[in-house]
């Protein structure tokens, strides 16, 4: 064991020969009570790691669906207090499947990086995407680094060779 639950998950899947079932779903939609009870479900359904979207309002990289879905959390009323609470419900009877918060910067900033790092990981988050935090970023880079929270980058095939050591100095899980 790690103690992180990414990697212990990843650790499992090389042992058993099989690929992993990563599954999206966006907090809060359609609501939180309906988005909870899914998010239980989904373990027990073969899914290995949980991807919690983080609505937000200007959802610029996601497509159509992922678009639709974050608005009708947010009209539902879901914030990240509410998404930490979906994840602390979920902890309290599922202490193993990982949990990454994928999402945007730009509700992390307001909210204040220090104190969304520290509520995620008391929440019991796992991994943390964010789609348009570049890794020239240092102040949030530096926080999560004394987390216990994973930070994963995503890169495309179009990442050059230059930028990819970037990119992957601060990355994890």
């Amino acid at each position: 064991m790690s103690g992180s639950r990414i990697a212990d998950r990843f650790d499992l899947l090389k042992k058993r020969g099989g690929s992993g079932l990563v599954t999206f779903l966006t907090a809060g939609d359609p609501d939180f009570e309906t988005s909870l009870q899914i998010l239980k479900k989904l373990p027990a359904s073969g899914v290995d790691v949980i991807e919690l979207g983080m609505p937000f309002s200007d959802p610029m990289a996601d497509g159509p669906a992922i678009q639709a879905s974050s608005q009708r959390a947010l009209k539902a009323g879901i914030n990240l207090k509410k998404i930490f609470s979906i994840v602390e419900i979920f902890r309290a009877e599922d202490a193993e499947t990982p949990i990454v918060l994928m999402g945007y910067y730009n509700p992390i900033y307001i909210y204040g990086i220090e104190r969304f790092v520290s509520d995620a990981e008391a929440a019991g988050v796992d991994g943390l995407i964010i789609v348009d935090l570049p890794p020239e970023e240092p102040e949030m880079l530096n926080v999560i680094e004394n987390s216990r929270i994973q930070f994963i980058y995503l890169v495309t095939p179009t990442t050059n060779d230059e930028r990819l050591p970037k990119v992957l100095k601060h990355a994890s899980g």
